[in-house]
């Protein structure tokens, strides 16, 4: 598994959850230390990814952070508006 691996799980969790998964877009930026995935999805589906209380997007970034910690690297999920 590697960084394409990881934004493909991004891409792949986020059109399971939504209603227009033709309109998710992750976009990948590497840092040195940290890969930042932005998450963009259609206005109408913002609310099905943060979730009640941001408790979905709480743990995108969670099954993230573990598959990322495996490989021993960091990433971030930020979810664009």
């Amino acid at each position: 598994m590697d960084n394409g691996n990881l934004k493909d799980l991004v891409s792949f969790m986020a059109q399971t959850l939504v209603d227009s998964p033709q309109e998710v877009e992750v976009t990948e930026m590497v840092g040195e230390q940290t890969t930042v995935f932005e998450l963009k999805v259609a206005k109408d589906d913002l609310g099905k990814i943060i979730g009640k209380q941001g408790r979905t997007a709480r743990a995108l970034r969670t099954i993230l952070n573990a598959a990322s910690t495996k490989l021993k690297k960091r990433s971030v999920l930020e979810i664009i508006e």
